[in-house]
């Protein structure tokens, strides 16, 4: 709901603030007073372009702040968390023009772009104008109208779970076999990798480890020699180290009773000389290790050689990654056999799926059938009271060949203008004030099913009068009774019908120059402009009179 709007700077308003009630606002004024001037600042709000002809004062940016009460309208506080907007009870909206023709839009205090402002005050304001047909072009209000009508609601709730679920099996089935198509293009390139590295079959650091091996083999004669040379120093030859060793600790033996310092000295050596037997031993077994076998090395040479190939080929740095990158083609290709299963599964799920959607799909449009020739009749039937006794609305329902987000149904409203028998959409058939007096027919039949944001009917009682003009102000009453409207008029009819009555008029300032005022009207102020609109300037007793019975009425 709006609860105020502040204008500075705009065309021939300096400053300018209204704070509408909740349920019939009527704005009433002379011919070129501003009331239109006040509807192009609200449509800034809107989020349409501006331009700097718009500023009265070329030394002062433009500004319209709008301040609305949205603790209740579900869609647009989601709309605002969606958008990564403070989200509160109430929201405030301005949109600034600079001397420099720049145009600014916050939601919160929050700059926004013109599109998401669109989108976002499209949930708060729905604006009625001459020639203005988007509401009937739109396929969702359309179906929305004759759901809240048929009592659909709920079910269509069910079925947009259930249709989500549908879609995203469908999205999950399109990303797998575009997976399948691409590991498809790729699969025997790796499988070839794969049998490539399974045919070398290496084992954990094997290259690491051949190359080591390739190393002592290649060097085996000197190691030989090394070792064959350390051997007879310690235990072989004529004078072994071992030997001499044990021959010293044998003769200390026979002194350590004599000299008993000998004896911790003799103890020392004996420990040496087991040692060096034990590194003897070791020397001899590590020689008996070493191999002079040729064919061996040629085979180690050659695991190398393949180990090496296959390390630059995949610029990998050891065995161990190998074998990762082995594991790695091994869990792909076991995958791409899954995908298969996979989208078998999910196109089974798919079948299901489908039927429930298609099922529920059928009773939406059951309902939507049969509601439909209620809700032309009922619609009709408030034509010919707002000055089109010629006019008859039709409801097409059509299928679709698949399901969409509200069913399997194409809903259209249909317009016969003059009893042609020709019906075509409504949006091309009705002129701009028909257009708005059959929006108000519809919306006063889904006022108590429907969320509605704040509507504003400008001039929608163009072209008629009288009675007709009476009925519209009844038909803007019942509605306003569920929801806020600002309705524009000439005509006193529809004025006597408002909750608030707004007046609008233009002031000559003390510099002279001339700015556009707004006003509410206390009771006996009304009567006096209701009157003026029936009679003129200086209205007859009569016409206060009829003006008395119209605002009882």
């Amino acid at each position: 709901m709006l609860q105020k709007l502040v204008i500075n700077n705009y065309a021939i308003i300096d400053h300018l603030s209204l704070a509408p009630d909740k349920h019939l606002n009527i704005v009433t004024g002379e011919t070129g007073a501003g009331k239109s001037i006040i509807l192009g600042a609200l449509s800034l709000i809107l989020g349409e372009r501006a331009d700097t002809s718009v500023l009265i004062n070329k030394e002062e940016k433009c500004i319209v702040e709008a301040h609305f009460e949205v603790a209740d309208n579900t869609a647009f506080r989601q709309a605002m968390q969606q958008a990564d907007l403070d989200d509160d009870t109430s929201c405030i909206i301005r949109r600034e023009i600079n001397t420099a023709g720049k145009s600014r839009a916050f939601i919160n205090d929050t700059p926004v772009t013109l599109s998401t402002l669109n989108k976002l005050t499209g949930m708060l304001v729905d604006l009625h104008q001459q020639f203005d047909n988007l509401a009937l072009r739109d396929d969702d209000f359309q179906m929305d109208v004759v759901d809240a009508l048929a009592d659909n609601i709920a079910l269509r709730k069910e079925y947009r779970e259930q249709y989500a679920q549908y879609k995203k099996i469908i999205a999950s089935i399109t990303e797998l076999k575009a997976e399948q198509t691409q590991w498809q293009k790729e699969a025997d390139y790796k499988q070839f990798l794969l049998e490539e590295l399974t045919t070398a079959s290496f084992k954990t650091d094997e290259i690491e480890q051949a190359e080591q091996e390739l190393k002592q083999l290649s060097n085996a004669e000197r190691i030989l020699g090394v070792l064959q040379g350390a051997g007879r120093t310690l235990a072989e030859g004529e004078q072994p180290m071992v030997n001499e060793l044990k021959r010293v600790t044998q003769q200390l033996q026979g002194i350590s009773e004599l000299v008993p310092e000998v004896a911790a000295v003799n103890e020392r050596l004996q420990s040496a000389w087991a040692e060096l037997k034990d590194i003897s031993n070791e020397l001899s077994t590590i020689e008996g290790n070493i191999s002079l076998d040729e064919g061996k090395l040629n085979l180690l040479q050659e695991r190398i050689d393949l180990g090496y190939k296959l390390l630059k080929k995949h610029a990998l740095q050891n065995t161990n990654e190998l074998l990762s990158l082995q594991a790695q083609l091994e869990e792909e290709l076991k995958a791409s056999l899954n995908l298969n299963e996979n989208i078998a599964k999910l196109e089974a799920e798919l079948q299901v799926v489908y039927k429930q959607v298609t099922d529920k799909a059928q009773q939406l449009s059951a309902r939507r059938k049969e509601a439909a020739p209620q809700i032309e009749e009922r619609i009709n039937n408030l034509l010919g009271p707002v000055g089109m006794p010629n006019a008859r609305i039709k409801i097409a329902v059509n299928p679709l060949s698949e399901p969409g987000i509200f069913g399997t149904d194409d809903v259209q409203f249909m317009l016969d203008a003059n009893k042609s028998g020709q019906y075509l959409p409504v949006y091309k058939a009705a002129s701009g004030g028909e257009m708005s007096r059959i929006m108000l027919c519809i919306k006063s039949q889904t006022a108590k099913a429907m969320h509605l944001p704040t509507l504003i009917f400008d001039e929608v009682d163009t072209g008629i009068s009288g009675e007709a003009a009476k009925q519209v102000g009844v038909l803007l009453r019942n509605l306003a009774a569920y929801h806020q409207v600002i309705c524009i008029t000439h005509q006193p009819q529809v004025a006597a019908k408002a909750n608030s009555h707004f007046y609008v008029y233009k002031e000559e300032g003390k510099d002279g120059k001339i700015n556009t005022r707004v006003r509410m009207l206390q009771p006996d102020e009304r009567i006096l402009a209701i009157a003026r609109m029936i009679d003129g300037e200086k209205p007859s007793d009569a016409a206060l009179q009829n003006a008395k019975e119209l605002v009882v009425a």
